[in-house]
């Protein structure tokens, strides 16, 4: 019998939920070693440390996230594992302790459910879903307001043909070899995803827009579903997609793209900017987007094979880099 710390000691993994803006992160992932840059993941196990967990808990992200992306809700899990005689956390008490040992701002954590100890957080995920935002109407950006500057991409355009690129995100819709939005340094070793929806609509508009600048500017939404992306795929897409919205391609020019599979092309190797990227969700078999839409957080939710946790009536406020 093991006489260590660890001895009688019971582990618990959770999956947990959580949100950040991604402006001043190098990605969501941790950085290691002496650099000045860090990830999303730093912050979160630095509040973790507080847990007093016997063994160092370690945040296994669901879906990786570039500098200055940002995330409605992604999602990890984590174990922790307490001291002989002392009871796992609850999901609300964990949920509660990270989010009080938090020091930045701008990462918060949503909401914990106890899972089964063989549940991972990135390869257990059912769908991811993206959405790019878009401003129209804005000739130089000191004119965009400063809430919005790190949340959008600023066109210089007055118009954009929203039918055109509606018509071209149909060629994207499912299952392709998306070779030829991929950029260069994917760990992926199949180019081949199913693309479950891409949509462009109008926004309903941005609450941080003074009602005179409103008049001259439209916000847009990109939204993209999949089980997984290719890096930079849906960055890749919506350059493609805003090309077409500009008239400097047409809808059957992005079908030829797609078919040719080549990444070198060069209307393909636009990359959208981080900064109007988003990770609005992250679904699992059995657990609804608590984050997307808090609602659910109502509702008693269960993942197969783990065990079923109750969730808090109280409203409260998940892949590879897209």
């Amino acid at each position: 019998m093991g006489s260590g710390p660890a001895a009688g000691s019971v582990r618990a993994r959770y999956l947990v939920y959580f949100q950040y803006l991604g402006t001043d992160f190098n990605g969501v992932a941790a950085v290691r070693g002496a650099q000045r840059a860090v990830g999303v993941q730093n912050y979160l196990e630095e509040a973790a440390e507080r847990l007093k967990s016997v063994v160092p808990v370690k945040f296994v992200i669901s879906s990786r996230t570039d500098a200055g992306v940002h995330a409605l809700s992604n999602a990890a899990h984590l174990d922790v594992q307490r001291r002989s005689g002392q009871p796992p956390f609850s999901p609300e008490v964990l949920t509660q302790a990270l989010n009080t040992h938090l020091k930045h701002p701008a990462i918060r954590v949503l909401q914990a459910f106890r899972v089964h100890s063989n549940f991972h957080a990135r390869y257990a995920a059912t769908s991811r879903t993206y959405l790019y935002r878009l401003a129209t109407g804005c000739p130089r950006p000191d004119q965009l307001s400063v809430f919005e500057r790190n949340r959008c991409w600023a066109l210089r355009a007055d118009y954009l043909d929203v039918a055109a690129m509606q018509e071209a995100a149909q060629h994207l819709l499912g299952t392709h070899d998306f070779s030829a939005f991929q950029s260069a340094g994917s760990p992926s070793t199949s180019s081949v995803r199913t693309l479950r929806r891409a949509s462009v609509s109008p926004d309903s508009g941005s609450p941080f827009v003074l009602p005179q600048e409103s008049r001259r500017l439209q916000f847009w939404t990109l939204e993209f579903e999949s089980q997984s992306f290719l890096y930079r795929q849906v960055r890749r897409m919506t350059a493609i997609l805003v090309a077409v919205g500009l008239g400097a391609l047409t809808p059957t020019e992005v079908k030829v793209i797609l078919e040719s599979r080549n990444p070198l092309g060069r209307p393909q190797t636009r990359v959208a900017p981080a900064h109007g990227l988003f990770l609005k969700s992250v679904l699992y078999g059995g657990l609804g987007d608590l984050a997307g839409n808090p609602a659910c957080a109502q509702q008693e939710a269960s993942i197969q094979g783990a065990e079923r946790p109750r969730v808090s009536r109280k409203t409260s406020g998940g892949r590879p880099v897209a």
